[in-house]
């Protein structure tokens, strides 16, 4: 239960440093979503050792998220 607290709590702050990043209005609860996506997805593909890199690839990757959704729901 604490872990999946921490994931949300992660994944809100990672959507939303990249929603500034973007300059995207996007709201808390997508934030929260692609933020998860992000830490699943960058964990996954690309296994990154450490936590500053790891937290650069989330970044990263949910950056990327807010692109593509923003093209596709455009």
């Amino acid at each position: 239960m604490v872990n999946l607290i921490i994931t949300i709590v992660v994944g809100a702050i990672i959507g939303w440093v990249a929603g500034i990043i973007m300059k995207d209005q996007g709201s808390l609860l997508r934030n929260i979503i692609i933020g998860v996506l992000a830490g699943a997805l960058s964990g996954w593909l690309l296994a990154p050792r450490g936590l500053i890199l790891g937290l650069a690839c989330e970044i990263a990757v949910a950056c990327l998220l807010i692109y593509l959704c923003k093209k596709i729901f455009k």
